[in-house]
């Protein structure tokens, strides 16, 4: 009894002093990172970060240590960046060193790093490299994609006639026809609106979407080293997207049957002629488990966020009657009734480009950016960053920086007009994010959100079921992404 008292004691003091020795090591290696809240063992800055409201409690910490410091999730460093010239300096003077992916352990178990979006080094150049040829050669902002755009859209107002002016909720009608527009890149055709499996992929698409934004995902991404143990709302994320990502491993098998080399239909072609030129390359990664998950990540990006920024933006409209009258007027002065809008009208609508602009800047939808890490040892304002950590950009404060933009919390198309009414660019009007990781899809993005827009607005007026003051813009979710409140109104013919 009493050697075992003693081998516990010894054991004790030994795995005492492996911790102290480890924390201490850890600590030694981030000695000259930004400024930041004391954290404690284990737990981190738990108790400076409001749970469900990661981006508010930041954004207390930057009013106390300034724009650059770090917090620890658990016993993870992560260095935040607040405002304009923070996030500058690190995307853009310093691309190459802050183009590291950082972690989201809420999706991490699905992707592995695969795939474009979560991919690091060399994997994510060659994908990164390949997936913007293959969508350029597709004609991303070029004609033949703003046809595939505007077809699109006239399917969206048929289904928008058929609603005959009664209320209903504009969730899955955007989705739709935004969702479309990207199928017919990956999988080389679009969907009927009333396509059951179509439909079950765009729940799916929505629900991981908020999922993902929820207060428990926002708790898991930062504890998710203990966490991942227990069962919780994680596990759902991963079977939906385990689901979507067998639906693409289906359509992959399909490509394979039927490839013909010398004439590639979609993205998913493509991505398999490639692999067959570099089956000899051991450094290629170019083989299937890229291809699902690239694809995954280009059919969900390509729907969720500007569908949901269309969203956001007929809320924000409907708010705000004078922006709308004076959006409509200018769509009619332009285009008129007798053609649909074409993407060379933007050039001729700065006020409509202004507001398409403020939309974006005001609805937010990734506030924190997806997670960035440097790639080496960083010096940084003064400041030694390891290689390996975590950066987080938060986008909101550029967005909403009061150095660049007057009244930031306000929805003020003023924003990017100067005072002769013409269309002015803002540095910090960075919702694709900027950098090395600025968003692949922006092009396609900037033009789907003129063309649905114009073509809708010349053709419907928006009609609110409440008073304009009475319509809420709060988001129904405000983590990894800012999500429209659902809601209803009336499409009226004009």
């Amino acid at each position: 009894m009493e050697l075992a008292g003693a081998i516990t004691i010894f054991l004790g003091i030994y795995l005492s002093c492996l911790l102290v020795i480890s924390t201490w090591r850890k600590h030694s290696r981030y000695k000259n990172l930004p400024p930041g809240p004391t954290p404690l063992p284990l737990i981190g800055n738990f108790l400076q970060i409001k749970m469900g409201d990661t981006l508010k409690s930041l954004e207390r910490l930057r009013d106390q240590y300034g724009p650059v410091f770090t917090v620890y999730f658990g016993s993870k460093p992560i260095v935040v960046l607040c405002g304009h010239e923070a996030v500058k300096e690190a995307l853009v003077d310093q691309a190459e060193e802050f183009s590291g992916r950082g972690a989201m352990p809420t999706v991490e178990k699905n992707f592995q790093g695969h795939g474009v979006v979560f991919a690091n080094g060399e994997r994510w150049r060659q994908l990164r490299r390949f997936s913007l040829t293959v969508l350029r050669n597709f004609g991303m902002g070029k004609r033949s994609i703003e046809e595939r755009i505007r077809e699109e859209a006239q399917y969206l107002l048929e289904a928008f006639r058929n609603t005959k002016a009664e209320p209903f909720d504009p969730t899955y009608f955007l989705s739709r026809a935004v969702s479309n527009v990207i199928c017919s890149i990956v999988f080389g055709n679009r969907f009927d609106y009333e396509d059951k499996e179509f439909l079950s992929l765009l729940q799916m698409m929505n629900e991981s979407f908020r999922e993902i934004s929820t207060p428990w995902s926002q708790f898991y991404d930062m504890y998710s080293s203990f966490l991942k143990y227990f069962p919780g709302p994680h596990t759902k994320i991963y079977h939906i997207l385990e689901d979507m990502r067998k639906f693409i491993a289906k359509r992959v098998k399909q490509n394979q049957a039927t490839l013909d080399s010398s004439s590639p239909r979609d993205f998913i072609d493509c991505f398999l002629i490639q692999m067959e030129k570099e089956k000899q390359n051991p450094a290629s990664e170019f083989n299937i488990k890229n291809l699902e998950l690239t694809t995954l990540n280009l059919f969900f990006a390509g729907t969720e966020t500007v569908s949901s920024t269309l969203r956001y933006g007929f809320l924000l409209l409907m708010k705000h009657p004078d922006v709308l009258g004076k959006l409509q007027e200018e769509i009619e002065q332009v285009i008129g009734r007798n053609r649909t809008p074409a993407i060379e009208d933007r050039s001729q609508m700065p006020y409509t480009d202004a507001v398409i602009h403020e939309i974006q800047r005001v609805s937010d939808l990734i506030p924190m950016d997806v997670p960035h890490r440097v790639t080496r040892d960083t010096q940084f304002r003064g400041y030694t960053i390891p290689e390996g950590t975590e950066i987080y950009p938060m986008l909101s404060s550029v967005l909403h920086d009061p150095s660049k933009f007057q009244n930031p919390q306000s929805f003020n198309p003023g924003n990017f007009l100067t005072e002769q009414g013409r269309f002015r660019k803002n540095e910090a009007f960075v919702p694709f994010s900027s950098g090395k990781r600025i968003c692949l899809g922006e092009a396609l993005a900037r033009m789907e959100l003129f063309l649905f827009l114009t073509t809708i607005l010349q053709r419907f007026a928006l009609t609110p079921l409440q008073p304009p003051e009475q319509i809420d813009t709060t988001p129904q979710e405000s983590g990894f992404a800012k999500i429209p409140p659902f809601y209803q109104l009336r499409m009226v013919p004009c």
